[in-house]
């Protein structure tokens, strides 16, 4: 049985907020590196965004929240890819010869966004009736 209209709009809102926020941090973040060259700044803000979409992945049986949390933060991600007001940028391209950061983290978001939304649903009776044979 589905839920009501108004309570899954209300999730899909409340998800793509949710996404929003983490897509700020790991845009604002991806940058960081520790320990001479190690994109620690990636690494956690993509497991993070992983995080947040599994969890809502397996929380909510709507597909639906979890393509509105990814859009959340992809349109985070573009909102600060471009240039500010005061002409800063926070994804700046990589200068020659650099890492680039920010091409890496625009498309590791969206695969990660693209995989988890795209993960086949396992059916219930089927892990039930795999657990049940071991």
């Amino acid at each position: 049985m589905r839920a009501p209209i108004p309570s899954r709009l209300v999730s899909w809102l409340l998800a793509a907020v949710a996404g929003a926020v983490f897509g700020v941090a790991g845009t604002i973040s991806h940058p960081v590196v520790a320990w001479g060259r190690l994109p620690i700044g990636l690494i956690a803000g993509g497991a993070g965004c992983l995080a947040l979409l599994v969890a809502i992945r397996l929380l909510v049986v709507d597909r639906g929240a979890v393509l509105a949390a990814g859009l959340g933060m992809l349109a985070a991600l573009t909102v600060y890819s471009g240039e500010g007001p005061g002409g800063s940028v926070v994804v700046p391209q990589a200068a020659e010869g650099e890492f680039p950061f920010g091409v890496v983290w625009s498309v590791a978001l969206a695969g990660i966004v693209l995989a988890v939304v795209a993960w086949p649903r396992i059916p219930r009776a089927w892990v039930e009736g795999h657990t049940a044979s071991q």
